[in-house]
C-alpha cells in the first residue's frame, strides 16, 4: 500500500508541474531542396491531446496566428506566405464571433524560399499559438538557421550602390509610427534580470500553495454528484421505482435464509453499478476524451442532441411511449431464468436496465454529454459510477431492511409529475444546445434575451404545472398539489422572476453557464467593469508603491478566450469589482502583444537556452515562465510591489466568485501584515 501511495503523490507531483509549466507541441524543422532554385522550410509538430495550434491568416481580433519572421536573409529570398500542410480543422468560436483553422495532433508549416546566389544563409523563426480549453500558451517560437551551397543559380551583375537622395534618407531615418516607437520605448525601461521585482518567486508560490489547488479532483467530484443526482432522480420514475419492491420480495421468496437473500441484493446492487460504469468505460474508450469534447461542442451533433432531448420531453409530457425493442429484455430475462448463481443475478439487473431506458436514457444521455466538456478521460466513468450507485442504492436498501418496503410511497400520480418535471428540464436544456449550434452557424435566433424570454416561459410554465394550474394527459383529474409540489413550483417561478432583469441586460451569473454571451444582447442597460490602469509590469509597480497598495498581475492574451472568461463572470460580480478597482492596482501584460521592442533581446530562458525577445509579448511571457514558473493564460499573482514578492498562491480558470474573493482577501491580509 504504501507504494501506491508512493505512486500516486508522484503521480499528483508531476501533474502539478504539468499544470504550471506546459509544454504540450513539439517542434522541429528542416530545409527540403525542390527542383531548379527553390526550397522549402518546413516546421512540422506533434500535438498532445486536448491542445490545438492555430492556422494562418486568421485576422488581427482573432487568437496568435501562425506566422514566419526572417532576422537574417543572404542569397535567398522569400516565395509565397507561410502556408499550413495536414489535416486543418475548421471551427466557429464563439468568443470571437468567426470561424478559426487550427492543428490537432499534427501539424505542419511550410515557407517557401528561392536561392539568388551560390553561398546562402537564413535565420529566422516561426511564431505560433496553442490553447486548450481551459488556457493557452503565449506566442512561441521556434528557431530555424542553415547556411551552405546553394543550388545552381544564375549569376546576375549586382547594379552598382546609389547613395538615397537626402530627403528619402531622412524619411528612413525617422520611425513610420512615432506612437508605437513610444509605447516601444515605455515597454523596454527596465533593463530584464536587473531589478529585484523581477526575481524569481516560483518557491514562495509553491510554499503557499494555490489558492485553488486541486481543480481536478473538485471537478471530479462535481460530476460524481451530478451523476447521483441524475441516478436518484432516475429511481423516481415510473420506470424504475415500481420494479424495487417487485425485485427485493422476490430476492427474499427466493431464498429463505435471509443472509443469502440480502447477499443477492446487494450483489444485484453491486451487478447495477457494474454495468452502468462499464458503459461509462465504453463511452470513453470509443471516442477518446478529446473526441468527446470535440464533439460536445460540434454545431450539428448540439442540433441533434437538442432534437433528441425536444423527443424525449415529448415523451415524459406523455405524447408517445419511448421503449427499446421488447425482445431484448425478454430474452435477457429468459436466459437469467435458465442460468444460476452470479450470472443469473447479473442478466436480471441487466433486464432492468433495459427495461428502464425509457426513464433513465434521456438522464444518462444528458449527462455523458455533460461530462464531455471536461476534455477529462476518467469523467465518464466517474458520473456513470455516481448514476449507478443511486440507482442502486434502494435495492439494497429495502433487502436489508424489508420493513421499510411498508413505509415507502406507493406507485402513483406523483410518479408522472416526476417524468413531466423532467420534461421541462430537457427542454430547457435542449435550448443550451441549440444555442451552440446558432452561434456556429451564425443564424442569431437564440440570442441572449430571445434564450432567456423561453427559459422565463418554460419555468414559468413548470411553476404552473406544479400548482396544479396546467395538466397534461397522464395526470389525475382529481390530482391536488400537495406541499412538496408547492414548495417546488413556489422555487421555479421565482426562478422565473430572477431571470427577468437578464432581459435588460443583468449578468444572471447563476445561469451565466447556460445563455448566450452577453454580446449578443441586443438591448443591455448594465454597467460595470474592471479595466486595467496599467499594461506595463514596472510603472504599475511604481504606481502602487506610490499609492500603498498590493498589486494583482493579471497574465493575459488578446486571444485568449478563458481571460475573457474570467472578466465575464467573476470580474462582474460586485465584489470582486470592489477589490479590484480600490484595494488593488491592477496590471494586465498581454503576452501576445506584438509591439515590438526598440531592439531584440538575448536572455537565457529556464529551460538554459538562449533565446531573443522581439516584442513586449515576448517580454511578458518571459517574465511569467521566469517569475512564476507558468506559461499558461490566464494567470493571476498578487504581489507586493515593495518586494516583488508573492501575498497569495497562484489562481488561474476557476470561475467560482467566492474562492477568487478568498484569494484577494488573503492576499490584502498578508500585503497589511
Amino acid at each position: 500500500m504504501k507504494r501506491i501511495y508512493s505512486l500516486l503523490a508522484l503521480l499528483l507531483l508531476v501533474l502539478s508541474a504539468q499544470a504550471q509549466m506546459a509544454d504540450p507541441v513539439h517542434f522541429s524543422s528542416k530545409l527540403n531542396m525542390l527542383q531548379g532554385d527553390e526550397a522549402e522550410i518546413v516546421f512540422s509538430c506533434t500535438i498532445d491531446p486536448g491542445w490545438h495550434v492555430y492556422s494562418t491568416d486568421l485576422g488581427d481580433a482573432g487568437p496568435t496566428e501562425a506566422s514566419f519572421h526572417l532576422d537574417k536573409k543572404d542569397g535567398v529570398e522569400l516565395v509565397g506566405k507561410l502556408t499550413p500542410r495536414g489535416n486543418v480543422v475548421e471551427k466557429f468560436d464563439e468568443m470571437f464571433g468567426a470561424k478559426l483553422r487550427f492543428f490537432e495532433g499534427k501539424g505542419a508549416f511550410v515557407q517557401k524560399i528561392r536561392f539568388t546566389k551560390p553561398k546562402y544563409a537564413v535565420e529566422g523563426y516561426l511564431e505560433f499559438g496553442a490553447c486548450n480549453d481551459e488556457m493557452c500558451m503565449p506566442p512561441t517560437t521556434v528557431e530555424f538557421k542553415q547556411s551552405g551551397d546553394a543550388p545552381a543559380v544564375k549569376a546576375a551583375p549586382e547594379p552598382a550602390e546609389e547613395p538615397a537622395p537626402e530627403a528619402e534618407q531622412t524619411e528612413e531615418a525617422a520611425p513610420a509610427d512615432s506612437t508605437v516607437a513610444d509605447t516601444a520605448a515605455v515597454a523596454a525601461t527596465t533593463n530584464i534580470g536587473e531589478s529585484d521585482l523581477w526575481a524569481p518567486v516560483i518557491d514562495e508560490l509553491n510554499a503557499l500553495e494555490h489558492s485553488g489547488s486541486d481543480t481536478t479532483s473538485m471537478s471530479w467530484w462535481l460530476i460524481f454528484l451530478e451523476g447521483l443526482l441524475g441516478g436518484f432522480l432516475a429511481v423516481l420514475t415510473p420506470c424504475v421505482w415500481p420494479i424495487i419492491p417487485m425485485t427485493v420480495s422476490f430476492f427474499l421468496k427466493r431464498n429463505k435464509d435471509r443472509k443469502k437473500a440480502v447477499r443477492e441484493a446487494v450483489t444485484y446492487g453491486l451487478s447495477i453499478v457494474v454495468i452502468y460504469v462499464v458503459l461509462g468505460l465504453a463511452v470513453t474508450l470509443l471516442f477518446g476524451a478529446s473526441a468527446l469534447n470535440a464533439l460536445s461542442t460540434n454545431a450539428l451533433f448540439n442540433i441533434f442532441f437538442a432534437l433528441l432531448l425536444i423527443l424525449f420531453a415529448a415523451s415524459f409530457f406523455g405524447a408517445f411511449e419511448l421503449t427499446l425493442p421488447s425482445s431484448w429484455s425478454n430474452k435477457i430475462d429468459q436466459k437469467s431464468e435458465n442460468t444460476t448463481g452470479l450470472l443469473s443475478i447479473f442478466l436480471m439487473a441487466f433486464t432492468l436496465v433495459l427495461v428502464s431506458f425509457s426513464c433513465t436514457g434521456p438522464i444518462i444521455g444528458f449527462l455523458l454529454v455533460a461530462v464531455s466538456t471536461q476534455g477529462d478521460i476518467v469523467a465518464p466513468t466517474i458520473g456513470m459510477l455516481g448514476f449507478a450507485i443511486a440507482l442502486a442504492i434502494p435495492f439494497t436498501l429495502f433487502a436489508m431492511f424489508p420493513s421499510l418496503l411498508k413505509a415507502a410511497p406507493k406507485s402513483g400520480g406523483w410518479m408522472n409529475t416526476v417524468k413531466v418535471v423532467l420534461g421541462f428540464i430537457e427542454l430547457a436544456f435542449a435550448l443550451k444546445f441549440l444555442s451552440v449550434a446558432d452561434l456556429a452557424y451564425g443564424w442569431r435566433l437564440l440570442d441572449r434575451e430571445t434564450f432567456l424570454a423561453l427559459w422565463i416561459a418554460l419555468f414559468g410554465l413548470l411553476g404552473a404545472y406544479l400548482l396544479g394550474w396546467l395538466k397534461f394527459p397522464h395526470d389525475d383529474d382529481q390530482h391536488r398539489t400537495n406541499v412538496p409540489q408547492f414548495f417546488l413550483g413556489l422555487i421555479s417561478l421565482a426562478f422565473t422572476v430572477y431571470m427577468i432583469p437578464g432581459l435588460w441586460g443583468a449578468p444572471l451569473k447563476a445561469i451565466s453557464a447556460f445563455a448566450p454571451p452577453m454580446y449578443t444582447q441586443d438591448f443591455n442597460l448594465y454597467e460595470g467593469s474592471v479595466e486595467a490602469k496599467y499594461t506595463d509590469y514596472d510603472l504599475g509597480m511604481a504606481a502602487a508603491r506610490a499609492e500603498g497598495k498590493p498589486v494583482m498581475v493579471d497574465f493575459t492574451g488578446f486571444g485568449c478566450v478563458n481571460c475573457r472568461k474570467m472578466e465575464a463572470a467573476v470580474w462582474t460580480d460586485q465584489k470582486v469589482q470592489d477589490i479590484l478597482n480600490n484595494k488593488y492596482v491592477l496590471i494586465s501584460l498581454f503576452v501576445d502583444d506584438k509591439t515590438p521592442l526598440p531592439e531584440p533581446i538575448e536572455v537565457t530562458d529556464v529551460d538554459g537556452q538562449q533565446r531573443k525577445l522581439r516584442t513586449i509579448g515576448d517580454k511578458w511571457s518571459y517574465l511569467q515562465r521566469t517569475k512564476i514558473g507558468a506559461n499558461t493564460q490566464p494567470n493571476y499573482v498578487l504581489l507586493d510591489p515593495t518586494t516583488g514578492k508573492p501575498l497569495n498562491g497562484l489562481r488561474s480558470y476557476d470561475e467560482n466568485i467566492d474562492e477568487y474573493v478568498e484569494f484577494l482577501n488573503t492576499g490584502l491580509k498578508n500585503y497589511k501584515k
